[in-house]
């Protein structure tokens, strides 16, 4: 899958995406003195989505691209100052501002693993006070991707290796971000392609499409059509049967 830079398909992901108390931990490590402290957090997971008995790892190339981009904004840190942290000292700001990811080191299990519960997706070491900060961030972007690859991957063993599944969930999804997401790691996890022009841009995923209700309803017979008969695709010959459209991967309401 290609990339070129466009890992994450969202304009939210920064260092402001992340939970409230995350940045008063943080602010309680750094006025106790305890900010560089070594810590390391484990993400993994308890219970495997759809009943079933493992995850497909997923999200992997988000959490690198956020991570290689992270730093607080002047404007990030003004917003703080505003309300979130209002009452707090101004050296901490500072603190913020210089705060970088360099002294963190991620382990992580490839993208598109299979994972198993309590086995760890990914270890993150580094200052007690940066990895607190991270948290929230990282489990966004691990969670939702991993449950639309394990979905997509699910799809895939129900269907065999010879069926072509093809990922339609752009209209019903969790959003744009979410539309973005979904139709990413559905290819992930094992399907052939997806109806959103975006995500193939973006990502190098084929693109397909069939045709909608409504331009079926624009033709009442075969007198509105200028063409009456259709061309077999390339390589397939007269008797041959076409693949067949599998579902939304995960994104659909």
């Amino acid at each position: 899958m290609a990339t070129d830079g466009a890992a994450s398909s969202s304009g939210y992901v920064g260092p402001l995406l992340t939970d409230h108390y995350q940045l008063t931990m943080a602010y309680a490590y750094w006025q106790g003195g305890r900010a560089d402290e070594p810590a390391v957090f484990d993400l993994f997971f308890r219970t495997p989505p759809f009943q079933g008995e493992f995850c497909v790892f997923a999200g992997l190339d988000d959490v690198l691209s956020f991570l290689d981009a992270y730093a607080f904004t002047d404007d990030d840190v003004a917003f703080l100052r505003s309300g979130v942290l209002a009452d707090a000292d101004p050296a901490f700001f500072s603190w913020l501002t210089a705060l970088r990811p360099s002294a963190l080191t991620v382990r992580a299990l490839p993208e598109g693993t299979v994972a198993f519960p309590h086995v760890p997706l990914m270890i993150v070491s580094g200052p007690l006070a940066l990895v607190q900060l991270l948290e929230t961030t990282l489990l966004v972007l691990v969670n939702f991707a991993s449950l639309v690859a394990t979905n997509a991957a699910r799809h895939r063993l129900a269907a065999g290796r010879a069926a072509r599944l093809l990922e339609f969930g752009l209209r019903r999804a969790q959003g744009p971000d979410g539309a973005m997401t979904a139709s990413k790691y559905a290819y992930v996890g094992g399907f052939d392609g997806t109806s959103n022009v975006s995500a193939g841009r973006a990502w190098g995923i084929p693109t397909v499409g069939t045709h909608a209700h409504s331009f079926a309803q624009c033709f009442s017979s075969l007198d509105d059509l200028a063409v009456t008969t259709i061309a077999a695709p390339v390589g397939v010959g007269a008797g041959d049967g076409g693949g067949g459209g599998g579902g939304g991967g995960g994104a659909a309401a």
